[in-house]
């Protein structure tokens, strides 16, 4: 039987090498997700725009104002942290490309 003492054996998961075709994939998925972001983004800002605010009391206004800002604001954030990471993982993808090429001649 098992020993109900013992830690149960937790599998290491195997180390995945990184390659160019894995960089350049991500950066297409990424790349896609920031584009997505940014289309509601506009289409999120373009609403707001088309639809005055129809108060006359301050307080309504400025939290008005300020709700939408926020809203605009967080999807203009996560469409340009998207776009980053896609830039990046080609910058990586070029670099492990010229190691490779560095490394191919002299072999």
């Amino acid at each position: 039987m098992t020993d109900p003492n013992s830690l149960p054996q937790t599998e290491t998961p195997a180390e995945v090498q990184t390659s160019p075709v894995r960089c350049v994939s991500g950066a297409i998925v990424s790349g896609g997700l920031g584009y997505a972001i940014y289309s509601v983004m506009i289409a999120i800002a373009t609403n707001f725009a088309s639809k005055p605010i129809h108060s006359d009391n301050q307080l309504v206004l400025r939290l008005t104002s300020a709700v939408r800002t926020l809203v605009v604001g967080l999807f203009a954030l996560g469409s340009g942290i998207f776009g980053l990471v896609a830039v990046g993982l080609l910058a990586l993808a070029l670099q492990l490309l010229l190691q490779k090429f560095k490394k191919s001649p002299e072999s």
